[in-house]
């Protein structure tokens, strides 16, 4: 069970990465072409996003049914990209005329905390 765990956590670490790095560039490349501005887009940041979540829950079932002790910045890396989903959502209405940048940076940095917790973890 929990090799079995810990696989899926590691392989959704780059699901995770890869998915929120891709939205990111296509978002940020949205807000200079309106060809790429399709209903698809928000699909895949959704998609994307819910990867964190997704991951976050089995990181803490990893940790709670094995009882392991995880470098804290891993710890920390993944719960402030959680907390990042949140807050960019709850700013979506104030940004809308912005929402392309909001998403595609917002896509970016969350690829970047992935690899950093990736690599604090090593």
């Amino acid at each position: 069970m929990f090799a079995s765990l810990q696989n899926l956590h590691q392989g959704l670490a780059w699901v995770m990465v890869v998915g929120n790095g891709l939205v990111g560039v296509w978002a940020l490349a949205a807000h200079r072409v309106t060809a790429l501005r399709r209903g698809a887009l928000w699909w895949f940041t959704a998609l994307a996003q819910a990867t964190i979540v997704l991951q976050v829950t089995v990181g803490v079932g990893l940790v709670v049914s094995q009882d392991i002790d995880p470098p804290q910045f891993h710890l920390f890396y993944g719960f402030v990209a959680f907390a990042v989903v949140g807050i960019v959502y709850s700013y979506r209405p104030s940004l809308w005329l912005h929402r392309y940048v909001l998403y595609g940076c917002t896509g970016i940095f969350l690829m970047g905390m992935g690899i950093r917790a990736m690599l604090v973890s090593v």
